[in-house]
């Protein structure tokens, strides 16, 4: 497996053809077929105008008290109510949510770095619709079937640090399915899917520290299963969840 980040891209900003400045570096970063390229969200956020001026907001009552319990900004608390099915965990400042995508993580995935001061940035609407459009560049750059991971770093509720992980999927699957196969002693596999996806994004994110300015990393030697894609099935369904709790249901 090789992975290696493409070269830089310059700040990005609404209405930016992201997708033609990727293919552009992939092929000049000898990204080739069966490749996968992962994408920060960032810069897919910024070209798609999820960029919100927090002085633009108006906090309603129930953002006012998430505000006074975790000591966030209210128009940041609105925000994240706005973006979120439900709050999953509140303890302190740090508050998790479930985003309407399906994803749990910290503030609704609203990320305040690398932004100008007083702004915020949003997940993308649809993380897979922008996989497949940078996919659709990408792969007519090389020359033929390339994977897309457009990656988020999201925290884990039993162990440290934060792991760059898929938020949306193109071009390969994303899940691995090794159920009915055996492992080297003959036993047959009744348990094991393979996050491939994620363990791609993870790869990509040592690249991707949040000085490092780099926005898009290739992965090649890894072989991958041609597929339209999408992130849905790495999400575990809610009554396959022996951990997340209904008590914190969104305000």
């Amino acid at each position: 497996m090789r992975v290696w980040p493409l070269p830089r891209l310059p700040e990005i900003r609404p209405g930016d053809d992201l997708a033609g400045m990727l293919a552009e570096r992939a092929r000049a970063g000898g990204v080739a077929p069966g490749d996968v390229l992962c994408v920060a969200h960032k810069v897919v956020s910024k070209a798609e105008g999820r960029v919100v001026a927090l002085r633009s907001v108006e906090p309603g009552p129930s953002a006012l008290d998430l505000a006074r319990e975790t000591g966030k900004s209210p128009a940041l608390c609105q925000l994240i109510l706005d973006e979120s099915r439900r709050i999953v965990r509140r303890r302190g400042g740090t508050v998790i949510a479930e985003t309407h995508h399906g994803f749990v993580c910290a503030n609704a995935g609203i990320d305040l770095s690398n932004v100008g001061d007083g702004l915020a940035v949003l997940l993308p609407r649809d993380p897979d619709a922008s996989a497949r459009r940078i996919l659709a560049r990408v792969a007519a750059a090389v020359g033929g079937r390339v994977g897309v991971v457009v990656t988020d770093t999201h925290g884990r509720a039993f162990r440290r640090g934060l792991v760059n992980v898929a938020i949306g999927v193109a071009g390969f699957a994303a899940l691995v399915d090794h159920r009915g196969g055996r492992d080297r002693e003959g036993r047959t596999l009744v348990a094991t899917d393979q996050a491939l996806a994620d363990e791609l994004a993870a790869a990509a994110g040592t690249y991707m520290a949040k000085d490092a300015g780099v926005a898009a990393v290739a992965c090649s030697g890894v072989p991958t299963a041609a597929s339209p894609g999408g992130v849905g099935v790495l999400l575990r369904a809610a009554e396959h969840d022996l951990f997340r709790g209904t008590e914190d249901a969104r305000p």
